[in-house]
């Protein structure tokens, strides 16, 4: 299940595409800052990244139905929500990706099947001894099965500090 926003012009498909996984982590909005601010500097883009958990309730197949749509329309939502913020920080709108499944998994899937995308940016948790899920997901695979570069920004980064990095 997918849903994007193609690129509206020939050059378009040249530039950067910088991609951040939309979830509920405090760490997104690090990542998202940072992400727009490097699509700003070089003439990029941002491309958001919403995974839904694929509904679990099989023996109701309209209940289920009903949990898939509720789960897509708060994704949609939620795209929609950083949108605003992309559209300030980056001065662009984002191309948007809309997904039922494993986040990692899909964020793998789309990797390889999206050519556009240049960059992955992702923020380490700012607390505990794991840097996420989706990053031991990342990591744990072999760099070599990766076609694009990773970024992990630290997760406890202000603001300032963000702006004085990119």
């Amino acid at each position: 299940m997918e849903h994007s926003q193609p690129p509206a012009g020939a050059d378009e498909i040249h530039q950067r595409v910088f991609l951040v996984v939309v979830d509920d982590s405090e760490e997104l909005r690090v990542a998202l800052h940072f992400a727009c601010l490097r699509a700003k500097h070089t003439g990029g883009r941002v491309a958001l990244l919403y995974v839904q958990e694929p509904a679990d309730f099989q023996h109701w197949m309209a209940v289920e139905d009903l949990m898939r749509e509720e789960r897509r329309e708060e994704g949609e939502a939620r795209l929609q929500e950083m949108s605003g913020e992309v559209q300030t920080w980056a001065g662009s709108m984002p191309i948007f990706y809309l997904r039922e499944g494993d986040r990692a998994e899909e964020l793998c899937a789309l990797i390889e099947e999206e050519p556009t995308i240049s960059v992955v940016v992702l923020a380490a948790s700012a607390e505990g001894d794991s840097p996420g899920p989706v990053i031991s997901h990342l990591l744990g695979r072999t760099t070599k099965q990766l076609r694009v570069p990773l970024t992990i920004v630290p997760g406890s980064l202000t603001d300032e500090e963000i702006v004085a990095l990119t």
